[in-house]
């Protein structure tokens, strides 16, 4: 891939995470918004705006390091592991989904386990849409390697905003991390204008 086309994924992905994060904020942390309505202050709804936005592209770099972190193990898994390599990423994939819900129920220590398989199926069946998207656009080889990352990668960079307490960052995370790899996954092949 030219040294262009890495920049220009670099920067477009940051703006992605910066402007998702700033509109979720909208509605995540709307009561931060609501005070400073009446009276209007201009000034400190400036410096949430700032805030969120930075906040986003912080959550994009994120969602950056992991992308490339994943195509340099997968890269390595290919080499060592060769034709189980598949297999293995589903057992992952499975692992990663019974994390995002077993792990995280044990954690609190009221509340319902509903919450937590939505999310991991949610999460699941969006990964499964890209998937079949990234196959259909690449080769059907490129299904579970595509699912793969957005689950068990997604899983992996969104911890720091499940450890958060209260739900408010979990969400504010959740939504840039999903853009941002969605964007990554179905962008490369164009930039590099690969289609096998």
């Amino acid at each position: 891939m030219k040294s262009r086309n890495v920049v220009r994924l670099f920067f477009s992905t940051l703006l992605l995470g910066g402007i998702s994060t700033l509109i979720t904020s909208f509605f995540v942390k709307s009561d931060a918004y609501a005070q400073f309505m009446k009276p209007f202050d201009w000034f400190e709804i400036l410096g949430l705006v700032i805030f969120f936005l930075a906040l986003g592209f912080v959550f994009s770099l994120v969602s950056q390091m992991g992308y490339f972190a994943y195509l340099t193990v997968n890269q390595f898994a290919l080499g060592i592991f060769r034709s189980i390599w598949p297999m293995l990423q589903i057992v992952l994939i499975v692992f990663a989904l019974f994390d995002l819900v077993y792990f995280r129920y044990k954690s609190v220590e009221a509340g319902s386990i509903g919450i937590f398989l939505i999310t991991a199926i949610a999460l699941l069946v969006y990964g499964l849409v890209i998937a079949a998207i990234k196959a259909k656009e690449t080769s059907k080889k490129a299904f579970i390697p595509a699912l793969f990352f957005m689950v068990v990668v997604t899983a992996i960079e969104w911890v720091p905003g499940l450890r958060t307490s209260g739900g408010d960052y979990a969400w504010l995370m959740i939504v840039p991390l999903i853009v941002c790899n969605t964007y990554q996954l179905l962008i490369l092949h164009r930039l590099t204008n690969d289609k096998k």
